[in-house]
């Protein structure tokens, strides 16, 4: 079963244009990765210094996959270069640190 979700999270003001020139030639495992943990369609909005994302999930277990995820190499150092750029929403729940959306309306 397929399920959508929507995060969103803000850039620092002097990290702006790294976010975008890493995201605009992303590593290829990382990429990999987000496949192999059955994300698909996954984009990243941005306007100012709000980024918005979304993406599909295709898998049956979630949590195992982004423990999966979180375990490789690749998306380890990948992280390592974009978290630095990135700060939480002030509204965040504990533990987040891409801040997760309700979806309230598809079609």
């Amino acid at each position: 079963m397929m399920k959508k979700i929507g995060q969103m999270i803000r850039l620092k003001a002097e990290g702006e244009a790294e976010y975008v020139r890493l995201h605009a030639e992303p590593w290829p495992g990382v990429v990999d990765q987000i496949y192999r943990s059955n994300i698909r369609n996954y984009s990243i909005f941005k306007r100012g210094l709000n980024l918005f994302a979304c993406f599909e999930y295709v898998g049956d277990d979630f949590e195992k996959d982004m423990a999966a995820m979180a375990a490789d190499k690749a998306t380890q150092k990948w992280w390592e270069a974009v978290k630095p750029l990135m700060e939480p929403l002030d509204d965040r729940l504990p533990g987040e640190f891409w801040s997760d959306m309700e979806e309230i309306f598809t079609c």
